[in-house]
């Protein structure tokens, strides 16, 4: 049987919409070789590796009246419109608690993307023990302009969107051939240009390879999506994303919409089980 990879786009508070599939596929005890998240689809993952139903859920609605969560305040305090300790230490650690023995426990591999602020190229980690590797999940999930850059291990890392939002290719290269993947846009979905370029140039003036690859991050997005489409017509890949245009930010606090697209991501992870099941299960011969 052929290796099975989850693939999870990220997309910040848009990642909700995964939350709701990974918790169908807590659910059912879904299980895959692999499990490759970027920015939110990285946070979410854990979560869901550590077969902790709702987690995902709760630690991203619970708190958006908490200015310590999402804030332009911590904006201007830290340079992160996210409060990074408050995501990635308080919440973990003390308010919602997330079960490090039952993650180090799982039989899925799980890398998270990040992208490197001097070589504007992707970096994929594989997180064993949460407690040591937290600080990756923080970089996947530093979207430029919105947060500071992560300094760990002589590395400097952003977000791993800007590099390689869709890791499919990482994915079919390094473990898996066949490959789930949870997008958090439309079928209809095209990436633009990045807008305010001047900005980012100004921002980022010491790390030209980081601004190149923010501005060509709209050709390798779509070169990725056609590459899943393609491979959805093989049958190399199955795809789970919204039926139709998400109207949610990347720093969205309206809780209605919120909560909408949790429970479109878990209603469309369900409408799809079967093809889920017959997907992991799938003989090569």
């Amino acid at each position: 049987m052929e290796k099975v990879g989850l693939i999870l786009e990220g997309g910040g508070m848009r990642g909700i919409y995964t939350a709701g599939v990974l918790d169908f596929f807590i659910e059912k005890n879904i299980e895959v070789d692999t499990v490759i998240g970027v920015s939110a689809g990285s946070c979410h993952a854990a979560s869901y590796l550590s077969k902790q139903f709702k987690r995902a859920f709760d630690v991203t609605v619970d708190y958006l009246d908490d200015k310590n969560y999402l804030s332009l305040r911590n904006f201007i305090k830290t340079g992160s419109i996210f409060g990074m300790d408050f995501m990635f230490n308080k919440i973990p650690n003390e308010l919602n608690i997330f079960d490090y023995d039952a993650f180090s426990k799982s039989k899925s591999k799980f890398i998270a993307v990040t992208t490197n602020c001097e070589t504007g190229e992707p970096e994929y980690f594989e997180l064993k023990d949460l407690n040591k590797d937290i600080i990756y999940l923080q970089a996947s999930c530093s979207i430029p302009m919105f947060a500071n850059i992560v300094e760990v291990d002589n590395y400097k890392l952003v977000d791993g969107g800007v590099s390689d939002s869709i890791p499919i290719e990482y994915s079919i290269n390094n473990c898996c051939k066949r490959n789930i993947v949870v997008l958090t846009r439309d079928e209809n979905y095209i990436k633009g240009k990045v807008k305010f370029s001047n900005i980012i140039k100004r921002k980022y003036r010491k790390y030209p390879k980081l601004i190149d690859a923010i501005e060509s991050r709209h050709l390798n997005y779509n070169k990725s999506l056609d590459l899943v489409k393609e491979l959805s017509e093989d049958g190399n890949a199955l795809v789970i994303r919204p039926k139709k245009p998400v109207k949610v930010s990347q720093v969205e606090k309206d809780k209605t919409k919120l909560i909408t697209l949790y429970n479109d991501g878990y209603n469309d992870a369900k409408e799809a089980y079967e093809d889920i099941l017959n997907f992991i299960k799938k003989i090569t011969y």
